[in-house]
This record gives C-alpha cells, structure tokens and sequence, in this order.
C-alpha cells in the first residue's frame, strides 16, 4: 500500500488547513480493516502520532493537537483527512498517514505544514 499526503502548505498561527491522505495500491477491505493514523516529523525531532481513527471511527488525539483537529476516514475511496484549526507554530512539520499502532504500509513524502508566528 503506498500513501500520498497534501494539503500542507504555510498559514498564519490561528490559521487552517485540512490535509488528505490517499491510499493506493490495496484493495478496500485491506484499507477499511486498518486504523489509521497522521503522524508529523518537525525538523530535528521524531516523527510523533498526532491522531488515530478506528475502522469503525473511534478517534483519538495527542493531547498537544486535542480540541483543535479532527481526523477522519472516507473507507469507499481509501482516503484520511485531518482538519487542522488553531494552527500553532509547533505544529510545523512534515506530515504523513500509516496504518496504526503498527505502521506497515509504504511511507509516503509527506505534505509539508509551515505555521507562521
């Protein structure tokens, strides 16, 4: 399965922006039994789970981004979204969508999130 990020781009702090997330090459059963999850990678630092969604739409979030994203699933076209309000200047960096808690599935490039101050 290989993954393809976007929607990043560079917005003001108190800013938006809603990232997409597609994935190719499974069939949709593959993708619908999985949990998927956006990940971001700030420069010089680990890459770090920001939020999760069951295949059946249980969320969860890091307690940094909690309040202030939502993500979500659209199974039929094997894609994930993440809804970003409140953009801080902490929340820049690359920002990429695995399957979880195991990412397996080929990481992609990453769409890039610049927030400035």
């Amino acid at each position: 399965v290989q993954l393809q990020a976007s929607g990043g781009g560079l917005v003001q702090a108190g800013g938006c922006l809603r990232l997409s997330c597609k994935a190719s090459g499974a069939i949709t059963s593959v993708f619908n039994s999985k949990a998927v999850a956006w990940f971001r990678q700030a420069p010089g630092k680990q890459r770090e789970l920001v939020a999760s969604v069951t295949r059946v739409g249980t969320t969860n979030y890091a307690d940094s981004v909690n309040g202030r994203f939502t993500i979500s699933r659209d199974n039929a076209h094997k894609k994930a979204y993440l809804q970003m309000n409140g953009l801080k200047p902490e929340d820049t960096g690359t920002y990429y969508c695995n399957n979880y808690p195991d990412p397996s599935w080929l990481w992609g490039q990453g769409t890039l999130v610049t927030v400035s101050s």
